[in-house]
């Protein structure tokens, strides 16, 4: 039996599809990455009246799959969807998605959602909890908040004038902290997330330039919620060398969450992309190691955004050698023997 599209819906950074499939008896929502590889699926409704069991069999074949009577508000079935009649709005952080139909809520495919866990996402229809639908209703007290918040960033991001805005709270809050600017350079290609850079030149307390990201925090980060660690984050550097060849690190990193639907966070080290020789750093270095408020850099809090603290990530160069270091052992092998400012 063929299978139709019904919508496909990429999210704003362009990682995550949502796509919409139907045959004749039923219809299922999957969120794919660029690769096609599914991280989410929910099934949304039968449209023929519901089997008295499961028919593994469906899914078995690539069929969309079909919910039992006692798992379905509507055991009747109910007619195909109809595309005019559908909405998308996705997380702020672009890893889950609300769908609508006519202005109801008829299914939420969150950042958790994993068929090969046993978490599929919620569907309006859905009663209890199957493998390939929870129900929404009951979800709804905690979900409803989280679609709410969706809804309002993206008619704030939307307006005119919200990007600026929030480009002079950035550059506000480092003028404070950082002292007077140098250059800006917009490092995200016009494309979502847009993420600039901000270069501090050195002061009578100081004598390196700070660069620092403008635009990462405007956003939250894919998956942060699920490790309870900062959602909101930029970054900086602390440099001797040439800024403008030092930003290229931004250029690599400051879009890498939203890219790669993953989060940036204490400890964590990137390995550069290209060869080691091009490494914007030189020195034999090969990659960076992230750092929440290193001993002897600026103090860079007290900055929120919409209701985060918003916590500035410092990098340092590493060899290949200190990377595997950290691999093994985590960064305190390499960070207690080792001052950020030895590396500028």
């Amino acid at each position: 039996m063929d299978i139709t599209v019904v919508l496909t819906s990429p999210n704003p950074y362009g990682s995550r599809t949502l796509t919409i499939e139907a045959d004749r008896t039923s219809s299922v929502a999957y969120l794919r990455d660029a690769r096609g590889i599914v991280h989410g699926a929910v099934w949304l409704a039968n449209h023929v009246p519901a089997p008295a069991e499961d028919d593994p069999a469906r899914v078995g074949a690539g069929l969309p799959p079909v919910l039992p009577a006692n798992r379905t508000t509507r055991p009747q079935g109910t007619p195909p969807l109809d595309p005019a009649a559908l909405s998308v709005l996705w997380f702020e952080e672009g890893d889950g998605v609300a769908l609508y139909e006519n202005g109801e809520l008829l299914a939420v495919i969150p950042s958790w959602a994993d068929l090969d866990r046993g978490l599929p996402g919620y569907a309006r229809d859905a009663v209890g909890e199957s493998p390939y639908a929870w129900s929404l209703a009951e979800a709804l007290e905690g979900l409803a908040p989280r679609v709410a918040k969706a809804r309002a960033y993206w008619q704030w991001r939307q307006a005119e004038g919200s990007w600026a805005t929030f480009q002079q709270f950035v550059l506000g809050h480092l003028d404070g902290r950082l002292g007077p600017p140098g250059r800006y350079w917009d490092v995200g290609g016009d494309r979502l997330p847009l993420v600039g850079v901000s270069e501090r030149p050195p002061t009578f307390t100081r004598d390196y330039t700070v660069l620092s990201t403008v635009g990462m925090s405007c956003q939250r980060m894919p998956t942060a919620e699920m490790y309870d660690t900062a959602c909101r984050v930029e970054l900086a550097l602390a440099t001797r060398q040439d800024p403008r060849v030092a930003a290229r690190l931004f250029s690599w990193l400051g879009q890498y969450p939203w890219r790669s639907v993953t989060w940036l966070g204490h400890g964590h080290t990137a390995r550069w992309f290209q060869k080691p020789v091009t490494f914007p750093l030189g020195g034999g270095h090969e990659g960076v190691l992230m750092l929440m408020d290193p001993p002897g850099l600026p103090d860079m809090s007290g900055f929120m955004f919409g209701g985060d603290v918003v916590r500035w990530l410092w990098l340092l160069p590493l060899t290949d050698a200190e990377l595997r270091l950290v691999a093994e052992h985590g960064h305190r092998a390499v960070t207690e023997r080792l001052t950020l400012t030895s590396r500028i």
